[in-house]
C-alpha cells in the first residue's frame, strides 16, 4: 500500500506542469466591447496601460470608459484559492456598464452550477454606482439594480461581487473618476508600502503633541506641583491612505474598518498617553466624545460613538504602547476633505468659582504630506487595488443564527465525547442521544445548511500553501470553517472518527439507511476479514489519485472528487443529471446490506482524515484482555468493522460511534462481565444422599 502511494505521488510530481506567470490581459472586442452596450458598436479598446492596469475605451472617437481584469487589478482569488478573472466595463461616471467571467476554477461548478448562472449574476451589476457601499445585504436585496445571489453558490457570488467592487474602485480612484477637475490633488486611497512607526513620523503621516501639566495649569489659571509632568501625549493620523492606515492597524483591522464605509468616507486615528483621557466616560451616555473634536476651516466635526472603533494596539513596526487608541470614521456627508489641513482639538475643562466651566483647547495640527497624495499627472503611477469589502465578515453576520446553532451542537458533542463512559453505561440513553444527534447532523448541517465537509476542502487547503495562503478565503463559509476547526482539534484528542461518526451528514444518512434495513429485516452481508482488509485501501488510492490530479489541474481534481456522493445527495439534494443520482442510489442500496459501505471502502475524505489519525493523544476506547481471544461480540457489532479479530481497534478505520463501549459496559452482553458476575455468585449447596437425596437404607 505504501509503495503504491509513493508511486502515485511521485508520478504526479514528475508530470505536474508548473503554473506559468500571469500574462497581460487581451480583451476580446466582440465579447468585452459588447459590455458597453449596443453590441459594441462604435467601441474601440485601447492597449492596457497604467496602474492598476486598465484599457481606455473610446466610443465614436471619444473617451467613454475603462475596461479591466479583476485578476490583474486586485489579484482576485476565488473560493477554490485559484485566480478568478472577471472582465468589467466601467463608465466615466463611475457606473458598471457590464461584466463577464473570463476564467475561474470554482468547485461549485462541478456540482451543478454552470458558468452561465454565474455570468448572469455578474451581469446583474450593470448600472450599479461603485460609490455606494457594497454589502451582502445590498447584493441580496430586491432592488432592480442589484443582482440576486446564485442559489447554491452564495459564497462564490460574494467573492465575485467583492472582486468587481474592489477592482472598479481602484481603477476609478487612479483615473480620477471620483473627483471634479483634473488639476485637483487627490488622496492616494490605493497604493501601499510597508513603513515603520519612525518612518511614518518622519513622513508627516502621524502628528504628535506633548502637553505638560504646566501648560494645562497656566491655561486653566491653576497651580501645578509638577509643571514638567506629562499631561497628555496626543497623536493623530489620517487612516484612509493604505500607506498610513494599513501600516498602523494591520491589514485585517484596516480592511474591516473600511469595509463598513462608503467609497468617499474617511477615518482618523487618535492615540494618547498620559494623565488625561481624551475619551472620558460621558460618551457612553451621550454618544458623543466631548473631549476631542476635528476642525477644518469653518467646519467642526464632533466624533460620535457610532463611528468609533476600539483599537487594542498598533500593528506598525516599532510602534509604541499607548494608553488609549481609537479609530473614528468621518462620513463624507460631514464635508471633511482629507487633502486639506485639519486640527484635532483636545478639550480640557475645570469648574470656576462661580459654578461655571472654563474650557481650554489644545490644538494638534495635521497636514497630509504629498507622499500620500496623487496629482493629476500621477495617474499612471503604481497603485494597488486597495481594500475591498471584507466579504467573510458580512457572511458571518448574515449567518449568525446558524453559527450559534452549530456552536451549540459542537458543545453538546464535546460533552458526549468527554463523558462518553457515563453515556455508554446507559445503553438506551446512548441510543437515543446518538439518534437525535445524527438527525440534527443530517437535517441541519447537511440538508439545511449544506455544510458537508469534502475532500475538495482538503485539496483547496493544501494548494493554498502553494499559491499564497489567505485566511479570508477559508472564512468565506463560516459553518465549514468552524467544522474544520473543531475536527482539527478533535483529531488531536479522539482521532478522525469524531467527524465520520458524528458530524458527517452523508454518514448519518447511511446509518439511518441501516436502521431502515433492520426494521425491514434485510439480511446483512458479513464481509470476511481478509477481504475487508483488502478493500479498505481503495479509499486511500482514490484520495491519492485526487491529490495527484490536483498537481496538474484543480479542475481534474474536482471532477475526480465526484467519487464523493456528498454534493449530489446533501448539497444539491439530487437536483443533478441522472447518472449522479443513480451513483448515489447504488451506494445507499449497498448500505442496506453492508453498514456504511461507502465509509468503509470508498470515502476519500475519510482516507484524508485517517492518515494523521494515529496522532491523537489519548486512547479513550477501553478494551479487556478477553477481547478478541474469548469474546468477539464488539468486533461483530462494529459499525465499520474497525475491530481486528484479535481485539484491537484500528484508529484509521474507527468512527468513534461508541457502540463497542456500550457493549463494553453492558453486563447482559459482554462475556467478561458475565463471567465476572458468575464468579461473584455463591455456589449452590450440593445435595446429600442418593439419587433423589433420600437416605440409603
Amino acid at each position: 500500500m505504501r509503495a503504491v502511494a509513493w508511486i502515485v505521488v511521485l508520478a504526479a510530481v514528475c508530470t505536474a506542469v508548473p503554473l506559468s506567470p500571469a500574462q497581460a490581459t487581451e480583451f476580446d472586442l466582440a465579447l468585452d466591447g459588447a459590455l458597453f452596450g449596443d453590441g459594441g458598436e462604435g467601441i474601440a479598446i485601447q492597449i492596457v496601460q497604467g496602474q492598476p492596469p486598465a484599457a481606455e475605451v473610446a466610443k465614436n472617437g471619444r473617451l467613454y470608459g475603462y475596461l479591466f481584469s479583476t485578476d490583474e487589478v486586485s489579484g482576485s482569488v476565488g473560493y477554490s484559492g485559484q485566480p478568478i478573472d472577471i472582465h468589467v466595463a466601467l463608465t466615466l461616471d463611475g457606473k458598471i456598464a457590464g461584466a463577464r467571467i473570463a476564467t475561474h476554477q470554482e468547485p461549485i461548478l462541478v456540482i451543478g452550477i454552470t458558468t452561465a448562472d454565474l455570468n448572469a449574476f455578474v451581469s446583474g451589476f450593470v448600472g450599479l454606482d461603485i460609490r455606494r457601499s457594497a454589502s451582502i445585504s445590498e447584493v441580496s436585496s430586491p432592488e432592480p439594480s442589484m443582482p440576486d445571489v446564485v442559489a447554491g453558490a452564495s459564497v462564490s457570488s460574494a467573492v465575485m461581487r467583492d472582486a468587481i467592487f474592489r477592482s472598479a474602485r481602484a481603477v476609478a480612484h487612479s483615473r480620477g473618476l471620483f473627483y471634479d477637475g483634473e488639476a485637483k490633488r487627490r488622496l492616494d486611497r490605493a497604493s501601499f508600502e510597508a513603513m515603520s512607526w519612525q518612518q511614518l513620523l518622519s513622513a508627516g503621516a502621524v502628528s504628535r503633541r506633548v502637553i505638560t501639566r504646566g501648560e494645562v495649569a497656566e491655561a486653566l489659571q491653576t497651580a501645578s506641583n509638577n509643571p514638567a509632568g506629562l499631561y497628555s501625549e496626543l497623536n493623530a493620523a489620517l487612516l484612509t491612505p493604505p500607506k498610513i492606515g494599513q501600516n498602523l492597524l494591520g491589514q485585517h483591522a484596516y480592511e474591516a474598518l473600511f469595509a463598513e464605509m462608503g467609497a468617499q468616507d474617511n477615518a482618523i486615528l487618535v492615540a494618547a498617553n498620559g494623565l488625561y483621557s481624551y475619551k472620558g466616560t460621558a460618551w457612553r451616555r451621550s454618544g458623543v466624545f466631548d473631549r476631542i473634536e476635528v476642525v477644518q476651516g469653518a467646519n467642526t466635526i464632533r466624533l460620535s460613538k457610532d463611528n468609533y472603533r476600539f483599537i487594542d494596539r498598533l500593528q506598525v513596526q516599532g510602534g509604541p504602547e499607548f494608553r488609549e487608541i481609537g479609530a473614528f470614521k468621518i462620513p463624507a456627508a460631514t464635508g471633511f476633505d482629507p487633502v486639506l489641513p485639519w486640527r484635532l482639538y483636545l478639550l480640557v475643562a475645570r469648574e470656576t468659582d462661580g459654578g461655571g466651566e472654563r474650557i481650554t483647547r489644545f490644538a494638534l495640527d495635521y497636514r497630509l504630506a504629498d507622499a500620500f497624495l496623487l496629482n493629476a499627472g500621477a495617474m499612471g503611477q503604481a497603485v494597488d487595488a486597495g481594500p475591498g469589502p471584507v466579504v467573510w465578515k458580512e457572511i458571518w453576520r448574515a449567518r449568525t443564527g446558524e453559527i450559534i446553532l452549530l456552536a451549540a451542537m459542537l458543545m453538546v458533542l464535546s460533552a458526549i465525547l468527554i463523558f462518553q463512559d457515563a453515556l455508554a453505561r446507559r445503553f438506551r440513553l446512548y441510543v437515543g442521544v446518538r439518534t437525535v444527534f445524527l438527525a440534527f447532523t443530517l437535517l441541519f448541517i447537511g440538508l439545511y445548511a449544506g455544510a458537508q465537509l469534502s475532500v475538495v476542502n482538503v485539496i483547496t487547503f493544501a494548494h493554498a500553501f502553494l499559491t499564497g495562503f489567505r485566511w479570508d478565503l477559508f472564512l468565506l463559509n463560516p459553518l465549514i470553517f468552524i467544522l474544520w476547526g473543531f475536527v482539527a482539534v478533535a483529531m488531536l484528542f479522539w482521532g478522525r472518527g469524531v467527524f465520520c461518526g458524528w458530524l458527517c451528514p452523508f454518514g448519518a444518512l447511511q446509518e439511518f439507511i441501516h436502521m431502515i434495513a433492520g426494521w425491514l429485516k434485510v439480511r446483512q452481508i458479513e464481509v470476511p476479514w481478509a477481504l475487508h482488509e483488502r478493500l479498505w485501501p481503495i479509499k486511500y488510492i482514490i484520495f491519492l489519485g485526487i491529490g495527484a490530479a490536483s498537481l496538474q489541474s484543480l479542475t481534474w481534481a474536482f471532477q475526480l472528487a465526484e467519487a464523493e456522493p456528498f454534493k449530489t445527495a446533501i448539497i444539491m439534494k439530487f437536483a443533478r443529471p441522472w447518472p449522479f443520482g443513480l451513483y448515489v442510489l447504488l451506494l445507499l442500496t449497498a448500505g442496506l446490506f453492508i453498514e456504511r459501505f461507502f465509509c468503509r471502502y470508498l470515502c476519500p475524505l475519510g482516507a484524508a482524515l485517517a492518515m494523521p489519525a494515529r496522532m491523537h493523544m489519548f486512547d479513550w476506547l477501553k478494551r479487556r484482555h478477553q477481547c478478541g481471544r474469548e469474546c468477539k461480540i464488539c468486533a461483530t457489532r462494529c459499525t465499520v468493522q474497525a475491530i481486528h479479530p484479535m481485539g484491537n481497534i484500528n484508529p484509521n478505520e474507527c468512527i468513534h460511534c461508541l457502540r463497542c463501549q456500550a457493549t463494553y459496559y453492558d453486563a447482559n452482553t459482554c462475556l467478561a462481565l458475565k463471567m465476572r458476575q458468575a464468579r461473584r455468585q455463591p455456589a449452590a449447596a450440593k445435595p446429600v444422599g442418593g439419587k433423589d437425596g433420600a437416605d440409603a437404607s
